[in-house]
């Protein structure tokens, strides 16, 4: 089979894409549709011996659509940085704004022309006077003419749709529109013949019965709805393009001793690349001489650099923070890990089953149904001996009774006063399908980092060797890391700032890669860094420091020593910490009724520290970003509704994938454009009131619609002359518009009550999360059995994400569609390692990182506190093996058992 996108241009609702989808799904040779309205795409699995991509494009078109293929080169451009196709580009939207502009002036002068009387307004003599029914009515007319014309596309379109058997809201409003602007012409026939006969009497009842003024407004209401709307979409496929933007557009290769910059698509598998402090990796590769701090945090939410150095791993995108390193690349094009998360975040989008809107759904029977009515009524009182006219004013009056305007209305209103008391709150709820789902979710999956946690580090404990020292022990600490580009340093330097404390002079100043930095301060040497520092300087840290490290360490935190001379001054600890509200938000999710679930990239022990802290009872740690987009889609295989939250580039494949994303406002834009709904706030108590907003604007639409078919249910029936035999009682098309006004009056008063909404808040919430935090809780990490009790859909996620894998190529699918994790198969040998060097998770995670990648690990558990690394392997490792990974790294193994 092969897989090809398509372009796609002229849908405009539910209905088309559906027509699409049955016009390609029926061609011979084709596997799998998906039809993506937003990004107006479709990605077609075929079988190339059959059918032909042509073929495919001829499908479309008979179906009433224009389609084009994304050629390979196309491809090749947009993951080397070119731009993706936006759905409503900025001439359309700029085009749409022209026609609301139009639309609106001569609907409103319009307006007061034909019900200014109503309401006392002033109306020159030559259009009020009975004798001048008929310059009334022609002016009427005019003033429709630029309406009619500037929304023209409604009747091309939805007349051919209607033609084709395939009616959608497009036909309903141009059968509506059009059939209130042809009973006007009728009338102004109407009014010139009884003028020719000189029955003014006559004329100023047709005149009663001109209603330009409804086809106007309904094309008027119509395209201000659609305008906001295409506002809203333009932005929804730019999260591809910065994705690929994470990738510089050229690279600096090393040739014959010299440094040249050539354009990234150049690069090829085998070069040597220079990397400089601040620049990106331009693709996947290992570093061959060198080391640096890699901020991955875009990949990885990993909020922390990692220190890399001779023979890491580096991958494209990521930023090179500080340090100097070549690199040789190994991964290049569609075949780096950013290239995948790009293909990951446009495939999940694709696949995403579309929502159909009630009111679309409803309409292919509704409008057929409406003109059958409006034609037997009609044609039924003429075999009844009534004449033309009577027939003619019975089938006008069942038409624009059952005008879409009240039926367009329902959803449009409510989602733009709901969305607009959202927007009041620091909420962007991006499409009415997100809200539609979002009222369903049943599970919410939350990412850590930027999400529960701050997203940047800050200083959480400062312990110095002397009591009172506190102030002077930040003070030096500034003092030496406001040299250092590092994120810890600057987490260090901002505290020292907040407090106001003076900072000293350096001289000196010196970076040891991997152990920490040192200057002269005062004339005293001075140092700043891990364990490894102090060991290099001869310098034992005293037992409460040392238990204060490794407790620091047990809850994920980063633990920094300082040092005058041979003397400790003492320690600070640095952490992404959690937001205030976090718990609270948890709770509230949990009093919905909604599962909750903490995803993460972080390690085993910073994950558990902040389940603690926020009160989770289901956690998934160390998943890289192809997995998250994974879990969801196995929670969506168990049947739940999923909504994901988060705000890293690496949430973006999970978040187009959920049924709802929810992205954080203070994060990256790429995760703001792969969600549905946006968190400007930064708050997840605003996930929250997003659900429960959602389902109050669901609740409002139903009514909405409800209300509309009201109606016309009563309505129409009268319209069309049922009660007139036995009650004389019929609707002449004046009376029907006025019933079709007060529907679209109801509908609009309704919606507006969505600016009352407030969020449903626990009662005297104090941040305690009893019968939420797991008592009996490790202190490292929650145990995968008690995920699967607490939760059996995430027992299974777990499950899949651990289960063995045929061909473990970072990115790639095993054809059982399985990820390569390894932490519950069953294992051949055990080995448990003690380790000397290890202080922070980093350095656990170094250790784990070069454990793993010795043939024949099968999975690896380091406990820092305990200072071991227990691994298991599936055949025979030689201990020396074992030792030379871990040596590697920068530690120190003492035994193996």
């Amino acid at each position: 089979m092969s897989k090809e996108t398509f372009d796609i241009d002229g849908m405009t609702c539910s209905a088309c894409s559906s027509r699409v989808h049955k016009a390609v799904a029926a061609l011979e040779g084709v596997g799998e549709v998906g039809v993506n309205l937003l990004k107006n795409s479709m990605a077609v699995s075929f079988d190339p011996a059959v059918l032909s991509a042509r073929d495919i494009e001829t499908a479309v078109e008979k179906a009433g659509y224009k389609a084009k293929a994304r050629n390979a080169r196309a491809a090749g451009e947009r993951t080397s940085g070119g731009t993706s196709r936006s759905p409503v580009d900025a001439a359309e939207v700029s085009d749409m704004k022209r026609r609301l502009i139009v639309s609106l002036f001569f609907s409103l002068v319009l307006f007061h022309i034909s019900m200014g009387s109503m309401f006392g307004l002033p109306l020159p003599r030559f259009l009020s006077a009975p004798e001048n029914a008929l310059a009334t009515a022609f002016t009427q007319f005019l003033l429709t003419i630029p309406v009619l014309f500037v929304n023209f596309a409604y009747y091309r379109r939805g007349f051919c749709s209607l033609f084709a058997g395939a009616p959608n809201m497009d036909s309903l409003i141009a059968v509506g529109s059009g059939a209130a602007a042809a009973s006007g012409v009728h009338a102004i026939y109407a009014i010139a013949f009884a003028v020719s006969r000189a029955d003014f009497s006559a004329a100023s009842a047709y005149a009663a019965n001109l209603y330009f003024d409804s086809a106007a407004m309904i094309l008027t209401l119509i395209t201000l709805g659609k305008f906001f709307e295409a506002r809203a979409k333009r932005k929804t496929s730019e999260a591809i393009t910065k994705l690929m933007d994470l990738a510089p557009k050229t690279a600096t290769v090393l040739r014959g001793g010299l440094e040249t910059t050539i354009p990234l698509e150049q690069v090829q598998a085998g070069d040597i690349l220079v990397v400089k402090a601040g620049w990106s990796v331009p693709v996947d590769g290992v570093i061959s001489e060198g080391n640096g701090s890699l901020d991955e945090s875009a990949l990885t939410g990993e909020s922390l650099p990692l220190e890399k150095q001779a023979g890491d791993a580096v991958t494209g995108g990521t930023i090179n923070r500080s340090g100097h390193f070549l690199m040789q690349a190994v991964r290049v094009g569609e075949d780096t890990t950013l290239a995948q998360i790009v293909r990951l975040v446009d495939e999940a989008t694709s696949s995403k089953a579309p929502i159909a809107r009630l009111a679309d759904k409803i309409s292919g029977i509704f409008v057929p149904v409406v003109i059958t009515i409006a034609a037997a009524a009609a044609g039924i009182w003429l075999l009844l001996g009534q004449s033309p006219e009577f027939a003619l004013s019975i089938g006008i009056s069942v038409l624009v009774i059952s005008c879409p305007c009240a039926l367009g209305l329902a959803t449009p209103t409510a989602i733009m006063v709901g969305t607009g008391r959202g927007a009041a709150s620091g909420i962007l709820l991006k499409s009415a399908e997100a809200i539609e789902i979002a009222r369903a979710v049943d599970t919410v999956v939350l990412d850590k980092t930027g999400t529960l946690t701050e997203g940047r580090p800050s200083v959480t404990d400062i312990v110095a060797a002397r009591e009172g020292g506190e102030d002077g022990l930040l003070a030096l600490a500034a003092s030496l890391e406001k040299l250092s580009e590092h994120p810890l340093a600057e987490a260090i330097v901002r505290e020292a700032e907040r407090r106001g404390l003076s900072l000293l002079k350096v001289a000196g100043f010196t970076q040891t890669p991997g152990c920490g930095i040192a200057g002269t301060v005062e004339g005293v040497a001075c140092g700043a860094g891990n364990a490894r520092m102090l060991e290099a300087q001869g310098v034992v840290p005293g037992k409460n420091l040392a238990a204060a490290g490794e407790d620091f360490a047990a809850s994920g935190k980063t633990a920094l020593y300082f040092t005058r001379g041979k003397e400790l001054l003492g320690m600070i600890a640095v952490a992404d910490t959690l937001k205030k509200t976090s718990p609270q938000a948890v709770a509230e999710l949990e009093e919905m009724g909604l599962e909750v679930v903490m995803l993460t990239g972080d390690n085993a022990l910073t994950a558990a520290a902040i389940q603690r802290q926020a009160g989770i009872r289901q956690v998934l740690a160390e998943v890289l970003p192809k997995d998250k987009e994974r879990v969801i889609r196995v929670l969506q295989e168990q049947g739940r509704k999923v909504a994901m939250v988060g705000d890293g580039v690496n949430d973006a494949p999970a978040l187009a994938r959920a049924d709802v994303g929810i992205a954080i406002g203070a994060g990256t834009d790429i995760a703001v454009e792969s969600a549905d709904i946006v968190l400007m706030k930064s708050d997840p108590r605003d996930v929250v009131t997003a659900i429960q907003l959602s389902r109050t604007v669901v609740r409002v639409i139903r009514q909405n619609l409800f209300w509309a078919f009201f109606y016309n249910s009563v309505g129409i029936p009268v319209a069309a002359g049922v009660f007139y035999s036995a009650f004389g009682l019929t609707l002449n098309p004046m009376i029907a518009a006025a019933a079709m006004s007060l529907s679209s009056v109801s509908v609009v008063a309704n919606a507006l009550r969505l600016r009352l909404f407030k969020p449903k808040r626990l009662e005297r919430f104090t941040g305690e999360t009893s019968g939420l935090l797991c008592k009996d809780l490790p202190g490292k990490s929650l145990p995968r059995d008690a995920c699967r009790r607490a939760l059996p859909a995430v027992g299974q996620a777990s499950q899949a994400l651990n289960a063995p894998e045929e061909a473990a190529v970072p990115g790639s699918a095993s054809p059982s569609g399985q990820i390569p994790r390894t932490n519950e198969r069953s294992m051949g040998m055990k080995k448990t390692i003690g380790i000397e060097g290890m202080s922070c998770a980093h350095c656990a995670a170094s250790v784990e990182k070069a454990l793993r990648a010795v043939p024949g690990v099968a999975d690896v558990k380091v406990d820092l506190s305990a200072k071991k690394a227990f691994v298991d392997t599936e055949e025979a490792v030689a201990g020396e093996t074992l030792k030379k990974a871990v040596s590697g790294a920068g530690f120190e193994v003492v035994g193996i058992s």
